[in-house]
């Protein structure tokens, strides 16, 4: 049995709603949201790097990438 991963769980009524949203493909539901995650990595760069050290207290963020 897998892990659920750090913060709220994946409930399958979403997981229905973004392969509804997609109509049915899966395939382009991933990549709709690989695209999103990718979209949200850069704009933590960009704040990563317009964030005063002293505003966080040394916190950086973690990119997981496996």
């Amino acid at each position: 049995m897998r892990e659920q991963p750090i913060g709220e769980a994946v409930e399958d009524d979403e997981r229905a709603k973004v392969i509804a949203y997609h109509r049915g493909d899966a395939h382009a539901a991933i990549d709709t949201l690989l695209e999103d995650i990718r979209h949200l990595c850069r704009q933590l760069a960009l704040t990563e790097g317009a964030m005063n050290r002293g505003m966080a207290r040394g916190w950086r963020p973690s990119y997981h990438r496996d």
